[in-house]
């Protein structure tokens, strides 16, 4: 097990690690109720630094990110980021990531921890215009400082006027008495907030100075467990549950980052896909009785027939109520419609519904 340059910081805070995508990840510090609930109401800070980053350059960095994603890159202005995928040739998902353009010739890319390798792997593979790849998964960390009070606690901390990033915008700028650090609106929670690139031996310093200037805010270290439930509640996709190399884009309800404006890997098919339909959906759904649905239990319709799984399902910790989500055919996949959770030998009412679940 790989650990993040925090690693030991997280130990002395008393955290429970657990082994996450071949790294000592924190799961959770005090609880995950309490580190959710401060993200939803003032801020928290998650050491996010087992995701992976490449950097793409040279004057056909965009013709290649063109080609393996599937949102239109061509779109971003330098300082702007974009959610996308890398669609696979038998109309799954390689990984999600997130787009930087820091300029028109280079390129971050962001993906996820478990996928570095098949990703580096993948985009190598089609790199057939030879722009200039390089993995700096190694070398840098990644801070997420999430929550509706996030601008005003780190404010103290760069010259930049936080407010004024825009979500899904960015600024190379100083942070925490380092001179060049990626402070970005983005972040996985529906919270707010910023994620702060930086390099390892820099993250230290950082992570001391965010949790100072975060002192008077409440701030809280939060871990693994609360990212999970907190992006539950948004009806974010987690790769390796609700997205996969089995699962299409337009199936998983990513039709907006899904653009038929260029070609891309699988286009046609993915086109035929939007223009037809699906058989299956990746619905929302929020139990009508109390029981805590999870990952693999079987979605059930009144006579008790299987018709899908649990991608992801949890207690929601800011409605009171289980909620998750899950594959079903089409025609259960309406707002309003009823299904069942086979919890153990029970099979629990459930009404699919829209996501987000939580409205803020």
């Amino acid at each position: 097990m790989k650990d993040t340059a925090l690693s030991q910081i997280h130990k002395t805070l008393g955290a429970k690690m657990v082994p996450f995508a071949g790294y000592n990840m924190p799961v959770s510090y005090e609880g995950v109720t309490s580190e959710h609930q401060t993200v939803r109401n003032a801020v928290g800070v998650f050491d996010v630094s087992h995701m992976g980053e490449f950097l793409v350059t040279g004057d056909n960095a965009l013709d290649l990110i063109q080609k393996v994603t599937s949102n239109d890159a061509s779109k971003l202005v330098d300082g702007q980021a974009q959610y996308s995928c890398f669609p696979n040739e038998r109309g799954g998902i390689v990984d999600d990531l997130i787009v930087y353009r820091l300029t028109n010739k280079k390129w971050l890319l962001v993906v996820n921890a478990s996928n570095i390798k098949k990703d580096w792997n993948w985009i190598n593979k089609h790199n057939t215009m030879g722009a200039e790849l390089k993995n700096l998964s190694e070398d840098y960390s990644l801070l997420a400082i999430q929550g509706p009070k996030a601008v005003e606690a780190m404010q103290s901390l760069t010259s930049e006027d936080l407010s004024a990033i825009k979500f899904y915008h960015f600024k190379v700028a100083d942070f925490a008495g380092i001179e060049h650090v990626i402070i970005s609106a983005t972040g996985y929670t529906g919270s707010g907030g910023f994620e702060i690139y930086c390099k390892n031996n820099e993250v230290e310093q950082v992570w001391n100075k965010v949790m100072e200037a975060g002192k008077d805010f409440g701030i809280k270290p939060c871990g693994l467990a609360s990212r999970d439930t907190l992006r539950l509640e948004m009806g974010y996709c987690l790769y390796g549950n609700d997205i996969d190399d089995t699962t299409s884009p337009i199936e998983a309800g990513l039709g907006w980052i899904t653009k038929f404006t260029k070609d891309f890997i699988n286009h046609e098919n993915l086109k035929k896909q939007k223009d037809h339909g699906t058989e299956r959906k990746l619905v929302g759904f929020e139990l009508d009785e109390r029981g805590i649905p999870r990952h693999g239990y079987d979605i059930v319709d009144n006579g008790g027939k299987k018709i899908g799984s649990v991608t992801s399902g949890t207690m929601s910790p800011s409605l009171g109520k289980g909620i998750g989500m899950g594959y079903v055919p089409s025609i259960f996949a309406k707002p309003g419609s009823k299904i069942h959770i086979q919890i153990r030998k029970k099979a629990v009412p459930a009404t699919i519904v829209k996501t987000p679940f939580y409205k803020g």
